[in-house]
């Protein structure tokens, strides 16, 4: 418990509203709420009690949020305080640990939010830099002492802070961008699989590179040989990069994003990469695909790994419009036997739809296509079983008709 519970404020939920929160969902939405009694503000620890007042859950409260309670705990007797995400955090970490990641990596995702019991919570290691983002009431009220629980069990040379994501505002938070510990090195690396990626922890997308991908760039390079390659929304280049090694023909590499692109030649040049067989191009992807459509170019492999289109559910039918068109005219460029990686990081799309909406560009583009793998994050990014929200990222690895 925390302190006087008596004294401590308290959510009951309307009748029947529980049963989500019994099998451990980690979210009380608003609509789901009876009553509030006491007046707490957004990051206090509040009891969630079902509408016969039987206690369910310690949980974080927020005013400003659709999403009104992040649940810490089920057990009564559990206090939330310091303690609680010492151990919370350091059994988040052991677990990466016990996957030997670093044996092939320097960066990995320590702790991914609800799945870790810590929701909000984002904290990627890349070297001796962590990147820590808050996007919950809750964790932004242990703001601090969350970093001083990273600095203890980590000792990392920066703890940068990326608290700057679109979410925070539905979460009524304003963004944050700056170092939190230690002093940011001129220059931050990772290493993955023996290549080298600059990362840009203070102004590049998500906390600075897609971690999450780290498998499937290692399938892309073992499929790459003497293949004509179009990777669209490249970033830094590390679909790229990994398809080069692998010993592609020829990858051109499309972004809208300058600074991304020139980051993408360097990390080239670092790992002393063919730069003959690589070509980058700063460009609308949806404009550049109908472009290269109408110049009939053709390539062996298309990787599509496009930005977020549909944060939450309720952006789904947008999104599903803009993904079938991108992928009806990737299948358009694509030579018999070729192979297209699809994926999907939005959290409004289920993997169900998703893979509806590749086999409706398929039929449209007029191919018939095989999915030859399932793809998803890699292992550094577990999804909590009461928690199926937390795989985000869904992909396709599909092989046209030859």
């Amino acid at each position: 418990m925390v302190g006087n519970i008596s004294a401590m404020p308290a959510l009951y939920l309307r009748v029947g509203r529980e049963k989500s929160v019994l099998r451990h969902h980690p979210w009380v939405f608003s609509g789901a709420v009876e009553r509030i009694d006491g007046a707490p503000v957004s990051g206090d620890t509040l009891r969630i009690y079902d509408t016969d007042g039987n206690f369910i859950a310690w949980a974080a409260y927020n005013a400003s949020s659709q999403i009104s309670a992040r649940l810490w705990s089920w057990d009564q007797d559990e206090a939330i305080d310091k303690a609680f995400f010492h151990r919370q955090m350091t059994r988040a970490i052991a677990g990466r640990n016990a996957l030997n990641l670093a044996t092939d990596s320097s960066g990995m995702r320590l702790i991914h939010a609800e799945s870790d019991g810590l929701p909000g919570l984002i904290v990627d290691q890349y070297g001796d830099v962590l990147v820590m983002q808050i996007g919950s009431a809750g964790v932004e009220y242990w703001r601090e002492e969350i970093a001083d629980i990273l600095q203890d069990i980590c000792k990392p040379a920066c703890i940068y802070e990326r608290s700057d994501s679109d979410s925070r505002t539905l979460e009524g938070l304003t963004p944050r961008n700056g170092v939190l510990r230690g002093v940011l090195p001129d220059t931050v690396e990772v290493i993955e699989h023996g290549l080298r990626f600059e990362v840009d922890v203070a102004e590049g997308q998500k906390t600075g590179f897609y971690l999450d991908q780290r498998d499937n760039r290692a399938l892309t390079e073992t499929l790459s040989k003497d293949c004509d390659v179009l990777n669209c929304f490249c970033y830094t280049g590390g679909f790229s990069l990994y398809a080069l090694r692998g010993g592609a023909k020829s990858v051109l590499s499309l972004d809208a994003s300058a600074e991304a692109l020139h980051i993408a030649a360097k990390n080239l040049t670092r790992n002393n990469l063919d730069a003959s067989r690589a070509e980058w191009q700063d460009a609308d992807v949806f404009v550049a695909l109908r472009k290269l459509r109408d110049q009939g170019k053709t390539f062996d492999m298309i990787i599509l790994d496009p930005p977020k289109f549909a944060p939450t559910a309720a952006f789904a039918e947008k999104a599903a419009r803009g993904y079938k068109d991108i992928n009806l005219l990737a299948f358009k460029l694509l030579r018999p036997g070729g192979l297209l990686f699809t994926y999907s990081c939005s959290g409004g799309i289920s993997e169900d739809l998703f893979q509806k909406i590749i086999a409706g560009a398929a039929l449209d583009a007029g191919v018939d296509a095989q999915i030859v793998h399932h793809l998803h994050a890699s292992p550094d990014h577990p999804v909590r079983l009461s928690f199926p929200e937390g795989a985000y990222l869904k992909g396709l690895l599909l092989r046209v008709a030859g």
